[in-house]
């Protein structure tokens, strides 16, 4: 009987190590997004927020179509939240951007 008593004890305390052991696992991983915070969880992924604008501006200025490349980038930098640096090129720098295809499966960013 006493052996009885012991192992539903030993399981209860078990069990509620597990439950606790999840809990602190779950809060950790929430992720509270403060509107003064310079960070945006996705997918509980930290981004640092950039300035789109500034950086498709400088990514489009050579652009014969200026309007058309700003529109595009803006999109991906929205969506990706990082810009390649320079005016062309240098899309291993930010593979989310080089994956964005259009419907017509060309790349969407320029």
């Amino acid at each position: 009987m006493k052996l009885f008593v012991v192992l539903v004890a030993a399981i209860l305390l078990l069990q509620a190590l597990v439950q606790a052991s999840a809990f602190s696992n779950n809060a950790n991983s929430l992720v509270n997004v403060d509107e003064g915070s310079d960070t945006v969880a996705l997918n509980k992924t930290y981004h640092k927020k950039i300035n789109c604008n500034y950086a498709c501006s400088r990514r489009c200025r050579k652009a014969s179509r200026k309007n058309v490349c700003h529109r595009a980038c803006k999109t991906c930098c929205k969506r990706c939240h990082c810009v390649p640096p320079g005016t062309y090129g240098h899309k291993h720098a930010c593979p989310c951007y080089a994956k964005l295809k259009t419907h017509g499966n060309k790349p969407k960013c320029p």
